[in-house]
């Protein structure tokens, strides 16, 4: 059996571990700066602008009338990487039916040109914005993991996220304008 001082101690210790893992996880956790508005499932997408390569604004609502995949990735993440055929099968695959996969890079601007060029895509890519609150924070990727994709309607409404990479199934059934994710 503790003695009284012993269990005084352990408890002690306790807490002191438990506040340190919570404050661990607080100081992991994005935070949203006042007045920023994170969009969900069923809302409609915020119009940002974005720049494509070569420096010219381009802004989501250009692509109204279109079911779109957002696929913020980077040039260092090993599994946006892996993903990027079935994008990029997809986009052939679903371009005359309506939908258009668009990769948003979040990474830096000479690094998305290098990667490109030696693995070239045949979907558009736009540069995200990195300081915060990035845009795939605004997105909904409260915790910033890449590879994140977005898919949304016709009208700009959010349908659906996926915080991982797409499969060639999963890209199938979010593209498809017969049927819904």
């Amino acid at each position: 059996m503790l003695s009284r001082t012993n269990l005084i101690i352990l408890v002690l210790a306790l807490l002191a571990a438990i506040a340190g893992g919570w404050l661990q996880h607080e100081s992991r956790r994005v935070h949203v700066p006042a007045g920023v508005h994170i969009a969900n499932v069923g809302e409609l997408r915020p119009d940002v602008a974005l720049y494509d390569l070569h420096g010219h604004e381009r802004r989501l609502s250009g692509y109204q009338g279109k079911r779109l995949l957002l696929n913020f990735w980077a040039s260092w993440c090993a599994p946006c990487i892996a993903e990027m055929p079935a994008l990029n099968a997809a986009q052939h695959k679903f371009a005359d039916q309506g939908a258009i996969v668009l990769g948003i890079a979040m990474d830096e601007p000479d690094n998305v040109r290098s990667f490109l060029s030696k693995h070239p895509v045949d979907y558009p890519i736009l540069l995200g914005q990195l300081t915060s609150p990035s845009t795939s924070l605004r997105f909904g990727d409260m915790d910033e993991v890449l590879p994140y994709s977005v898919l949304l309607d016709e009208n700009g409404k959010i349908l659906a996220i996926q915080q991982g990479p797409l499969g060639a199934r999963q890209l199938e059934r979010w593209l498809s304008p017969a049927t819904a994710p």
